[in-house]
């Protein structure tokens, strides 16, 4: 499947540095920020800096060291902000994909949330 990245979407754009963020970590392949509109405790996005739209088409042509490092620096950010399910109850990975996933950016985003409940993740429509 071909995705159609715009460079012009507002992570691109914090990525260039024309937008300012809360760095929570930075490493060659991953930036993770305060989301500017939190919805618990601890609500960090986390993103690779490469062009992705969303986690299938990330996990589907990231190199090995993107994936890695995406993921080994969002379980670095669950350790540092002591939200792990061993030490605090845990906490939710949210990745929206697409129109029916709600996507509001189009570049793959983790959202990492946690330091409270989060109660059921999706209500029940008939």
């Amino acid at each position: 499947m071909a995705y159609a990245y715009d460079d012009q979407n507002i992570f691109a754009k914090i990525l260039r540095g024309e937008i300012p963020n809360k760095t929570v970590a930075e490493t060659d392949h991953t930036l993770a920020f305060e989301d500017i509109r939190p919805q618990a405790p601890v609500h960090v996005l986390v993103i690779p800096k490469g062009p992705y739209v969303t986690y299938d088409h990330f996990a589907a042509e990231a190199s090995d060291a993107e994936i890695v490092d995406f993921h080994r620096t969002l379980s670095r950010i669950c350790a540092e902000a002591g939200i792990t399910a061993d030490t605090a109850g845990g906490c939710r990975f949210i990745s929206n994909a697409g129109e029916h996933g709600v996507q509001e950016v189009p570049h793959f985003h983790m959202h990492v949330l946690g330091g409270r409940r989060m109660g059921r993740m999706i209500e029940q429509h008939d």
